[in-house]
């Protein structure tokens, strides 16, 4: 939200720098995030001074130039040559001296400087009212009053308004400080509490009054839930022009662009006191009435942007007897505006349901000034006030005549907000004793009435304009930010209590398998939940979650799937020669499942390019298919999940892939990323994903018994076996067969090699497996051995048609 300083203090009368100001508002919880300067026009005419014309004359060596001698008020005349076709002497003109700098229309600065235009030297130019950005016209220079004085500084001549912009990050609770009359309330508070007393100047509508009665637009508002109040006055025979220049500077300062007299007022107030309003043409207005109502869902209707919108049934419209002409307290209409052939308006201003104004803000995808304030609440009995402030504004700017009596249809006044504050609370809750007349001057600088005061705390009644103060706490967090947070001592001694929480957390279970991955040289990203409408897996078409208003057709998506925008930054990295990448991600997918929004958390890992580095005496290990099995089966150990199967995965994101079950839930899938994928990104090497479904694994993990033995006592025996098997038959299967043959001995089975070709009859191949044995309670012989591996064997004949090589 931008402040204007100099518009601050038309209502409190300050004379400090502007640095200072923004920290006393940054203390009271208004944090001014920066300062910017503003110039109505840039450069500020700096350089720029009142020249008399002496002499005019035809440049020598030039038709279309003139040869000059100006007067600047320095004694020595100066000769300029001029190429205007309206210079003659005599004339009083504004001259931009050597050294000015002046700015094109696109902003981009050049400097004045002594030079020769066609022989004949020149030093210093004589202006156009383009070139000083006075205005647009440059069918020649600008001719000034005779009676200024030559050298007289022409930033006095004009109306140059020079300002500071606070840029103030406000909290969206804060909606009493969206307006320069609600900031400057709280600087107020703040500056009495340094025992500096300020009066705080509102403007008067005193004067307010009708001048006749001849244009009456009657009102009815079909449901007073939706508008609990509606005011509203007419005023014609007005005239829609230009802003005077006061007006342009004020909303220029805080950029916003003039668009006439009557819309500048009604933007002008809104930011001034934090009341939106509009203005509707009264002569498109059929049937001299406003019906303030929901209309059918489907209704078409155009608005100020020249879109056609359907309406939704809860959209509360403010219309005439015919048509919609505008989205109540969001948007106006394309055929109900303020133009240039308007002579007399319907000035409205209101109080909307703040839960209606943003749904149907989001609906439309629209975020108006008007929206922003609508929906965080504002002050329901500041609504009459404004409205006469800026009828008497657009009476005095736009002339006219306020032509009805105000309308004001508030059926249901609210009741005053009631709390009562304990001083036992707020010790406790600040941690250190406040004076209580302290508390009670802080109270009565925030307009909290006090109604009753008793030895153990305050009965009050909170301002309407505070809709986010309803709680004790929340006077009390009031009364601390007028204190000071600076003004509360800090103790040597820190008091805290200690939670006692299960280590299977989720955050905990998350910070192991962190360091763990960390530990690997895995890095962590943090990658964008939104995502482009191409970007998900092709069963999921239906599962996608589309937002209402994106902020681009790239970014208009919920995630389905954690491989894109994992894809994505691998992307980026490869884009800048950075193709040796080991990622992992935390994160949340999103699915519409029977018509209903689902979140599911996942773990994500990718590993692309070498695993390892080049160095002198050895080369870069590739990434593979095994190197990220290891990872992810060394997780579900470090978890203590035990007992998981594999089966091959069949998602078609994976070229190929592997997904590991427990209890009939799918933990994670892995493999090797598809080529219709990759081709999304352009990426250009392999890339292997793991997608654990973290869901899943936190439901599994704590619940598995922790099993440790004793170091054994007894040594390992390994033995090998060259097996010759039929071309369709796996390690798998090798590996079952083996644990089911022996259960009580064998430890560990291992493929070491797998050799095809050469030598081996068509349709075979060689597994070379290891068998580990051992017995925990004595050394094994070798006819124990002996008679394992020939069980095993025999096993492998029968079931697999094995022989040895």
């Amino acid at each position: 939200m931008k402040i204007s300083y100099n518009w601050l203090r038309q209502f409190l009368q300050i004379d400090w720098d502007s640095q200072k100001t923004g920290e006393l508002l940054t203390d009271l919880g208004l944090e001014v995030e920066g300062i910017s300067h503003f110039e109505s026009v840039k450069g500020g005419l700096k350089g720029i001074v009142v020249g008399h014309v002496l002499t005019c004359e035809q440049h020598p060596n030039a038709d279309r130039l003139k040869l000059t001698t100006v007067d600047i008020g320095q004694g020595e005349p100066l000769q300029i040559v001029c190429g205007a076709p309206n210079v003659a002497a005599g004339q009083k003109v504004p001259v931009a001296t050597i050294g000015t700098t002046l700015y094109a229309k696109d902003g981009e600065a050049w400097e004045i400087k002594k030079g020769k235009i066609r022989g004949e030297e020149s030093h210093g130019m004589i202006c156009a009212e383009d070139e000083l950005g006075l205005g647009s016209s440059h069918d020649g220079i600008m001719i000034l009053s005779e009676s200024l004085e030559p050298g007289t500084p022409c930033s006095t001549v004009f109306d140059i308004e020079i300002d500071e912009v606070f840029e103030i990050g406000l909290t969206p609770n804060r909606s009493d400080a969206m307006s320069h009359f609600g900031v400057a309330r709280d600087l107020k508070a703040g500056l009495e509490q340094k025992e500096i007393q300020k009066e705080l100047v509102t403007p008067s509508t005193s004067n307010f009054s009708i001048d006749n009665r001849s244009l009456k637009i009657d009102v009815e508002v079909k449901d007073s839930q939706l508008a609990p109040r509606y005011c509203g006055v007419t005023i014609s025979n007005l005239v829609v022009q230009e802003s005077p220049h006061w007006l342009k500077n004020r909303l220029k300062a805080i950029g916003l662009s003039p668009i006439n007299n009557v819309v500048d007022v009604t933007n002008y107030v809104l930011h001034e006191l934090g009341q939106p309003l509009h203005a509707f043409d009264a002569s498109k207005i059929k049937g001299n009435k406003i019906e303030v109502k929901t209309l059918p869902a489907g209704t078409k209707f155009k608005t100020l942007d020249d879109v056609e919108r359907e309406l939704h049934e809860d959209d509360l419209m403010i219309c005439d007897t015919e048509k919609p002409m505008c989205i109540a307290g969001v948007f106006g209409g394309i055929n109900s505006g303020v133009t240039e052939h308007t002579s007399s308006i319907f000035l409205e201003s209101a109080y909307f349901d703040p839960v209606s104004i943003r749904k149907s803000a989001k609906r439309h995808g629209l975020n108006t000034d008007a929206s922003f304030r609508f929906e965080r609440g504002i002050d329901i009995n500041l609504t009459e006030y404004a409205l006469k402030r800026a009828a008497l504004l657009i009476r005095e700017i736009a002339g006219g005549y306020i032509t009805s009596e105000v309308v004001d249809l508030y059926p249901k006044k609210p009741q005053d907000r009631q709390v009562f504050l304990t001083f036992d609370k707020i010790n406790s809750l600040i941690g250190q004793e406040i004076p209580r007349d302290t508390i009670k001057s802080i109270l009565s600088s925030l307009e909290i009435r006090i109604n009753n005061v008793t030895e153990s705390g305050l009965g009050l009644t909170i301002p309407t304009y505070r809709v986010d103060v309803t709680r004790e706490v929340d006077v009390i967090e009031e009364i601390l930010r007028v204190y000071g947070y600076n003004n509360i001592d800090h103790k040597e001694k820190l008091t805290a209590s200690i939670a006692k929480t299960s280590r299977f957390e989720n955050h905990r279970i998350q910070d192991v398998v962190g360091n763990l991955l960390a530990a690997k040289g895995f890095y962590e990203i943090m990658t964008n939940s939104l995502v482009s409408p191409d970007a998900h897996a092709p069963n999921k078409e239906e599962e996608k979650i589309s937002m209402l208003n994106p902020l681009s057709s790239d970014l208009s998506v919920l995630r389905t799937s954690m491989l894109f925008s994992g894809l994505q930054a691998i992307s980026y990295n490869h884009n800048r020669q950075k193709t040796n990448l080991k990622l992992f991600e935390l994160g949340k997918t999103y699915h519409k499942i029977n018509g209903e929004n689902q979140e599911r958390q996942h773990l994500a890992i990718f590993t692309s390019g070498n695993r390892t580095a080049d160095s002198w005496n050895t080369p870069g290990q590739k990434t593979d298919f095994f190197y990220l099995k290891g990872i992810v089966e060394s997780l579900f150990e470090r978890l203590g999940l035990r007992d998981i199967q594999t089966t091959p995965c069949k998602d078609d994101l994976y070229a190929e892939g592997l997904s590991y079950h427990k209890d009939g839930k799918v933990l994670a899938d892995f493999g090797l990323v598809g080529k219709s994928a990759l081709k999304m990104f352009d990426i250009k090497q392999d890339v292997f994903y793991a997608d654990f479904d973290w869901d899943a694994v936190l439901e599994l993990v704590g619940t598995q018994n922790i099993i440790f033995t004793e170091i054994p006592k007894f040594p390992e025996v390994t033995r090998d076996f060259a097996l010759l098997l039929d071309d369709s038959a796996t390690f798998q299967q090798v590996f079952d067969i083996a644990w089911k043959t022996e259960k009580k001995l064998l430890k560990k089975v291992n493929l070491f090699d797998v050799y095809t070709g050469k030598n081996l009859p068509k349709g075979k191949k060689s597994y070379a497996v290891s068998f580990t044995l051992m017995d925990d309670k004595k050394t094994l012989t070798d006819k124990q051995i002996d008679k394992i591996m020939a069980k095993l064997l025999a096993q492998f004949q029968k079931e697999l048609s094995a022989e040895l090589r």
